[in-house]
């Protein structure tokens, strides 16, 4: 479906589930459907909801744009631990992080620097994100069997059943209140692995004030969904 259809094309998906949803997603329109729900049914609720598909289009179609001119040069400014550095050229060939910001060599293309400020970025997280979390392991009496950094999009972190808790890289650009609550939520997981009110409540008992971190994961992750950083 593209925005301004008077009737909206999507895909259609059949599970057994027992009502109907529907998700924008790349300015496309998946709906999900129960097996037996006659077709035209399946049409009338999608037009009902045609003014909220067109508003969540044009948000979709604007993200994808903003994507798509996404571009790093030297002397751009990109965030590490919610403070902005800027990207300098420095003679040689390796790559790092210093007071003077993010360094690299000259004559790299923007493709090049991109991907050079990731490798930066994936060293920082490895080195911060693990001494955040131990930190607070400590504090909270836990021992993590693993920390690890991974390049996931959808999800800041996680934390398996044997204890092992990741972080995406992309982390590591959030303010440190940010960083902490992600920590915090993560690590309440190896004592509550859904998110039921005891979980919240061991949350709140370290961080008081996850709501308000909560809010400003939700400015980052707008950001970060109009960069490409893949």
């Amino acid at each position: 479906m593209r925005v301004g259809t008077l009737m909206t094309d999507y895909r259609l998906t059949r599970s057994k589930r027992k009502t109907v949803a529907i998700y924008v997603r790349d300015g496309y329109v998946d709906v999900r459907a129960p097996l037996q729900m006659a077709r035209q049914d399946i049409d009338r609720f999608v037009e009902s909801k045609q003014k909220w598909i067109n508003e969540k289009l044009a948000v979709a179609v604007a993200r994808m744009e903003n994507r798509k001119s996404f571009s790093l040069s030297y002397g751009d400014q990109v965030y590490y631990r919610g403070r902005k550095y800027p990207i300098v050229e420095k003679p040689g060939d390796r790559i790092g992080f210093d007071d003077a910001g993010f360094y690299m060599p000259p004559g790299l293309t923007p493709g090049q620097i991109k991907h050079s400020c990731i490798r930066i970025y994936r060293l920082l997280a490895k080195r911060d994100l693990i001494g955040i979390t131990l930190k607070y392991a400590k504090e909270m009496s836990l021992f993590p069997a693993a920390i690890k950094i991974n390049s996931a999009k959808t999800r800041w972190g996680s934390c398996s059943t044997q204890g092992s808790i990741n972080y995406s890289w992309r982390l590591i650009i959030a303010q440190d209140d940010v960083i902490e609550y992600i920590v915090v939520h993560e690590l309440a997981h190896m004592l509550e692995p859904n998110h039921s009110p005891r979980f919240w409540s061991t949350v709140g008992e370290v961080l008081p004030d996850y709501e308000e971190r909560q809010a400003k994961l939700r400015k980052l992750q707008h950001k970060l969904n109009n960069e490409d950083w893949d």
